[in-house]
């Protein structure tokens, strides 16, 4: 299974940067943007399309087949990953996109 992987981050992080180098180690390719090096409408666009998937826009906001992580948890990391339904507790911060 090919997994589709966006990360939406700031570039002083250290989530952010802990879940980038999470996939690194597992060899998954995922795209990226730092937010705040952004500026105008471009930064302003990117803030409305990352509160669309997590309204609080907090970082790093995770989108893994189909599911929006907000937060970097190996855990939930794993299971979207897998395609996994989540099955604990935790599951209340996942929301599935499709």
């Amino acid at each position: 299974m090919t997994n589709s992987v966006k990360i939406y981050s700031l570039s002083t992080c250290t989530h952010c940067k802990g879940a980038m180098d999470y996939l690194d180690d597992l060899g998954i390719k995922y795209d990226h943007v730092h937010v705040d090096l952004l500026t105008g409408q471009e930064r302003t666009d990117m803030i409305n399309e990352v509160r669309s998937y997590n309204p609080s826009v907090s970082f790093p906001t995770i989108l893994v087949n189909g599911y929006v992580l907000c937060g970097f948890d190996k855990f939930k990391m794993d299971e979207a990953l897998q395609g996994d339904q989540f099955h604990d507790s935790r599951q209340e911060t996942v929301e599935w996109m499709g």
